[in-house]
């Protein structure tokens, strides 16, 4: 009896050996789908998938890709770093369609020292393109499509004026030459400051941060409308690659610069007609304003009557508050509201002088090169 139950109890184990050295040969040769496998059906996408799909159907088609072959020698700045930048090579970045007669808009730095320029279209058909207009101080530029065989449709306009942080947004751009990329984000915050060509500074800038590379520079900002907010301009990174961070020039500010650069090739540069201390000077000497040091003759300030400081005895003449009854801290803030003014339209200056409050009513000019 116990012979018979060893012998039993052998072979079952020997069975279920076997059995389990063959079980991947048995499983491989019953399961294996040798054939396609039949499409699990998936359903309706969410809404805010098919809404994103929606927003890059309608906008991709007028977003390109710009190349621009760079001048020996030519000498561009890069607002990535804020450093300057020797040329050479190929200049690449992205743009937008802005009217049907085949205006794109994209970045002055993407075509800045560059000749040769180039506009690759969402259906893969390359057209050379003429500079229309620049303005380094915003960082934009507007270039003219050659011959083509049908212009894009012109992007949908916004306006950045009703903003909120924490709103989606959507870049599409050529990061790395990766054409036609969709990235989303929010608002992370807005009236940043950015340095731009010829050391001015840009204010009211959006930052967001959807994924932005270098090659997306020039490339529309959307809100989840599909119109356009703002373009692309900069990242903030010490590697070069998107951290987070990036930087936006308002559409209002565009919708304002490009109609002038298609008309004229140039932008109005509204100012005053004065050189002002640094905002260190001024922080130092404990002065919340905008200390004027002179006044350029003939200019608006002059025929104004504002005084600069007294070049014998070095006493502070006036100190700029505020504009139109909104206080200005810094340069960039009276460039920001003479520009929202324009040229010929008088604006109330807030004004310090002697300790005392004073008004004075002044008419900005075209200063051209001089902002101020």
């Amino acid at each position: 009896m116990p012979d018979r139950f060893l012998r039993v109890a052998l072979t079952a184990a020997l069975v279920l050996l076997a059995l389990f050295v063959a079980q991947p040969y048995v499983t491989s040769l019953l399961f294996s789908a040798n054939e396609p496998r039949a499409v699990t059906a998936r359903g309706d996408l969410s809404q805010a998938e098919a809404s994103t799909v929606a927003l890059f159907e309608r906008a991709a088609p007028s977003v390109v890709y710009v190349f621009a072959r760079a001048q020996q020698g030519a000498v561009t700045f890069d607002p990535e770093t804020g450093e300057r930048r020797q040329g050479g090579g190929e200049q690449t970045g992205s743009g937008f369609v802005w009217d049907a007669a085949g205006h794109v808009v994209t970045n002055n730095h993407v075509i800045q020292g560059g000749g040769d320029i180039q506009v690759r279209l969402s259906t893969g058909e390359v057209v050379p393109a003429t500079v229309a207009g620049t303005d380094p101080s915003y960082d934009l530029a507007v270039l003219k499509l050659g011959r083509v065989t049908a212009v894009p449709p012109p992007i949908a306009i916004g306006t950045s004026g009703d903003l909120k942080v924490g709103q989606f947004v959507y870049a599409i751009g050529n990061p790395f030459g990766l054409d036609h990329t969709l990235t989303t984000g929010v608002v992370s915050a807005l009236k940043r400051r950015l340095p731009t060509a010829e050391g001015r500074e840009l204010s009211g800038v959006i930052q967001t941060d959807a994924a932005i590379n270098p090659g997306n520079s020039g490339g529309p900002l959307l809100d989840s409308a599909g119109r356009l907010i703002g373009v692309n301009t900069a990242i903030f990174s010490p590697s070069g690659a998107s951290a987070g961070i990036g930087f936006a020039i308002p559409v209002d500010v565009v919708n304002r610069v490009v109609p002038n650069l298609i008309r004229t090739g140039r932008t109005p540069s509204p100012g005053i007609g004065i050189v002002a201390a640094s905002e260190d000077a001024a922080a130092r000497l404990g002065i919340d304003g905008i200390v004027v040091v002179r006044v350029l003759p003939g200019s608006p300030a002059a025929q104004a009557g504002l005084q600069g400081v007294d070049p014998a005895t070095g006493e502070i003449g006036d100190i700029i508050m505020g504009v139109d009854g909104r206080p200005v801290r810094r340069l960039a803030d009276l460039t920001a509201a003479l520009e929202a003014s324009g040229v010929g339209r008088s604006v109330t200056l807030q004004v310090e002088r002697d300790g005392r409050a004073i008004t004075v009513m002044v008419t900005p000019a075209d200063m051209g090169q001089r902002r101020r």
